[in-house]
């Protein structure tokens, strides 16, 4: 809600599209039950479980044998959004660099020293990272310890073609995997009206290029001597081997989407944008699913921020800048 008023604030416009989480079998029917409860739990209004008959009613050409039906989902132009909140950093005075990496952090009495590859010196209070995919190697610059590391993991989209398109008129989602909560092929209609299938989910080895291909020696050696992603590999061989047959071969993600679209067929995808997962995993292979929140002196980390953090932006900053302030400028 907190976003939505902002963006409703700064004119950008929300789209508010609902979602039906699609059951395809009675085992993943028999999930919805919980996310059910979990959703009214936190507050989110007009959940209703549907028959294939209901959820003909909201989505007329998916199919499944139970679904879940969240009104309230919204979808949102993020990058309106961001520069929406850039302008509100520079209107109170703050400045926006870009192009920067930080390439050290030091002690400076009870100050810190913060310099970047260009040369720059910033004296401050104290520091809030917020690193996302090298949250972890920020960290270590400020001599944080931590077991667990970001193991980047590529999610590629792809578009559906006008006709096949407007057979979806909101987000249409799969029953997460447990463990797995962001697996499965999504079907999101976007801001801009077009509708995206994915993501998938494949080892990164480039943190910051977006290339199927991309490859960066640092990013590859830190990622593959990692014990924890052999043990996740190791429990999951299956799951990945599916990730990356859809991956490389466009019709078995077809294949896929037909199992809530009938009828969808390779001719019917376009490509489109890729996006890098900043996943923290355990030593023991285990996913952070949560926000993890380090301190130290003089420094706060966001070293693991999980979907939905975008959503969640601005009460995650709330509870940043409440633990800044009472750390940095408490008298």
């Amino acid at each position: 809600m907190e976003l939505e008023r902002f963006a409703e604030a700064h004119d950008v416009a929300v789209h508010h599209s609902g979602k039906v989480v699609v059951a395809l079998d009675q085992d993943e029917a028999a999930r919805l039950d919980g996310l059910l409860e979990r959703g009214e739990a936190n507050g989110l209004r007009g959940l209703r479980l549907l028959d294939p008959g209901g959820l003909r009613e909201i989505e007329p050409d998916v199919t499944g044998v139970r679904a879940l039906h969240v009104p309230e989902t919204a979808v949102v132009d993020f990058r309106a959004v961001a520069r929406a909140l850039a302008d509100e950093v520079r209107a109170a005075g703050g400045v926006v660099r870009t192009g920067a990496e930080v390439a050290a952090i030091e002690p400076a009495g009870d100050r810190r020293l913060v310099r970047t590859t260009r040369g720059e010196e910033l004296l401050v209070r104290g520091v809030v990272a917020c690193a996302g995919l090298r949250s972890d190697r920020v960290a270590a610059l400020t001599g944080a310890r931590d077991d667990r590391r970001v193991v980047p993991f590529r999610g590629a989209y792809l578009r559906l073609r006008p006709s096949v398109a407007e057979r979806v008129r909101g987000l249409v989602y799969p029953v997460p995997v447990p463990g797995l909560p962001f697996l499965g092929v999504h079907l999101t209609r976007r801001f801009d009206d077009e509708v995206w299938a994915g993501p998938n989910a494949v080892l990164a080895l480039a943190r910051e290029r977006y290339g199927r291909w991309a490859f960066d020696g640092r990013d590859a050696r830190d990622a593959v001597a990692f014990s924890g992603l052999w043990r996740l590999a190791s429990r999951n061989a299956g799951v990945a081997a599916g990730e990356y047959l859809r991956h490389l071969w466009r019709p078995a993600m077809a294949r896929e989407i037909s199992r809530m679209i009938p009828g969808v067929t390779t001719g019917d995808l376009e490509p489109a944008p890729a996006g890098i997962r900043a996943q923290m995993l355990g030593r023991d292979g285990s996913l952070v699913d949560d926000f993890v929140l380090q301190e130290g002196p003089g420094v706060i980390h966001v070293r693991n921020a999980p979907s939905p953090a975008a959503t969640a932006c601005l009460a995650i900053g709330t509870t940043v800048a409440s633990r800044a302030a009472d750390r940095f400028w408490a008298v």
